[in-house]
């Protein structure tokens, strides 16, 4: 009997003359974990969405457990057993968890949904899968970190054959990051197996069994983990070898720019009596476990939350913030960490979404030109390197990296003096990450201030001047980057849990 649980030969995906996919093939055995990796772009969740019946394929064939299947809703091939965790997580919010575990299989008894089962069956699984949930809790209320492991239980309650994890700890802290890797590793005990779409090149080496590399929708390398390096890795994504993983920082810090005094929030999480200054020309990490407080601080110096008592100042200046628009008007600029709820318009143009922040710019006699905003979004594109069609494409057509390239390049026309990045990264491969790192350098050099929120530490150590860490809603330590290490950022992120 074969050892192979999924297949896939010749397959191939195109959008109107875009080629998406060129003739591609996987093979993912029982019992294992397949890692794909890419970038932005090269077609890693097209091709798991023509698996999923989301996407119907062109040319190929896909084979399940030795047998052609050819799923035409993600409906059909959950039922079959194929399951899929996507990055951006789709669930009713304003329901309980078990309300989005049973969503669309709801067991009823005598006509009337038995929810006493669902509440046991839930209760069951998280037990299963050693998740401490209250299969009540409102979905809304949790962490995005908590969302995500609902919706890796939720896989595993389809009893799947085979679980593809986009990105899954793109939002997970450590001690997360380690249970899910506990998860997994008891499922393919149990002979599930697993395709690990990641950029995260130290988790891949550390779970999956074999790599596969996609670029430009093309299958240009498989291997199995423990025959494959890092560089290796790194030249089949991007095309050439990178001689390192970070650009030399190698600004010049100024006078001391931005000041927080004392900062308190008013709503939970309460952000408690936050001191700190950040210089012109410099890049200030933020460091914390999720939840620390990071998001808080950026989004209260933005003035999208409302501060109970502290000031702020802008070159000597206090400013007086009453909402986010007033920050804008002072020169700031935040990219949020959760691009699809609050960082772009999905049902817009990639010239839409790159204009939207900047339109009295983009004016010629009262009146918005047209020219001038395509002019603006071709700017962008260019420089951010974004892989799209044209600025008329939707930006939901695009990769999730490409998403964030124009959600960066949006504030980029602002040309804001102080920029708020919250994990500018995130979902985003390796090349285009040196790309941002690159601009962020560049920004810091041209004068202008940079707070960067990362969960990835060797990010943090690698881009920033000093780092500040948050722990449980307070700041624990400020730290200069070359005189500091992993294992102090760790001990101060504990420092008042």
């Amino acid at each position: 009997m074969s050892d192979t649980v999924l297949e896939i030969k010749g397959l191939s995906k195109s959008f109107a003359k875009n080629k998406v996919l060129n003739g591609i093939g996987l093979t993912v055995k029982k019992g294992s974990v397949m890692g794909l990796m890419g970038e932005n772009g090269a077609g890693k969740s097209t091709m798991m969405k023509c698996l999923f019946g989301i996407y119907a394929k062109d040319e190929g064939q896909i084979f399940l457990d030795g047998s052609p299947v050819d799923f035409t809703s993600p409906k059909d091939a959950l039922e079959n057993g194929v399951a899929m965790v996507h990055q951006e997580l789709n669930q009713c919010l304003d329901r309980s968890v078990t309300d989005n575990l049973f969503l669309g299989r709801y067991p009823t008894r005598f006509g009337v949904i038995d929810e006493q089962k669902m509440f046991k069956e839930s209760s069951r699984l998280f037990k299963s899968l050693n998740m401490s949930v209250n299969p009540n809790t409102i979905m809304r209320t949790m962490s995005v970190s908590q969302r995500q492991m609902v919706e890796i239980a939720k896989a595993v309650s389809y009893n799947a054959k085979i679980i593809v994890l986009d990105e899954p700890t793109s939002s997970l802290t450590e001690p997360e990051v380690n249970k899910l890797f506990s998860i997994v590793r008891d499922l393919k005990a149990k002979g599930v197996s697993f395709v690990y779409i990641s950029h995260k090149m130290d988790e891949v080496f550390q779970i999956c069994d074999e790599v596969s590399v996609l670029r430009d929708g093309n299958m240009v390398y498989t291997s199995p983990t423990k025959d494959t390096s890092m560089d290796q890795l790194i030249a089949a994504m991007v095309g050439r070898s990178l001689d390192k993983r970070f650009p030399d920082v190698d600004n010049t810090p100024g006078e001391p720019y931005l000041e927080v005094r004392n900062l308190s929030t008013k709503y939970e999480p309460h952000l408690e009596n936050i001191s700190f200054t950040v210089r012109k020309g410099e890049i200030f990490g933020l460091y914390g476990l999720v939840g620390a407080g990071r998001s808080e601080l950026l989004e209260s110096i933005f003035g999208v939350r409302t501060m109970a008592t502290g000031e702020i100042f802008l070159g000597g200046k206090k400013l007086v913030f009453k909402d986010s628009s007033d920050a804008m008007d002072y020169n700031f600029a935040l990219v949020t960490e959760e691009r699809k709820f609050n960082g772009m318009f999905g049902k817009a143009t990639i010239e839409f979404n790159t204009t939207i922040t900047n339109l009295p710019q983009y004016k010629s006699a009262g009146m918005l030109s047209n020219r001038k905003m395509q002019e603006a979004a071709n700017r962008e594109i260019k420089r951010m390197h974004t892989k799209c069609m044209s600025a008329d494409e939707l930006i939901t057509a695009l990769s999730g990296g490409n998403q964030q390239k124009v959600i960066i390049g949006k504030w980029m026309e602002r040309e804001p003096d102080v920029f708020l990045l919250d994990e500018p990264t995130r979902g985003i491969d390796v090349g285009a990450k040196y790309e941002i790192y690159q601009l962020i350098i560049q920004m810091a050099k041209d004068g202008k201030t940079v707070i960067v929120v990362s969960s990835e530490m060797p990010e943090i150590l690698g881009i920033t001047n000093r780092i500040a860490v948050m722990s449980n809603h307070r700041l624990a330590g400020i730290v200069n980057t070359k005189e500091t290490n992993q294992e102090e950022l760790l001990r101060l992120s504990d420092k008042y849990l």
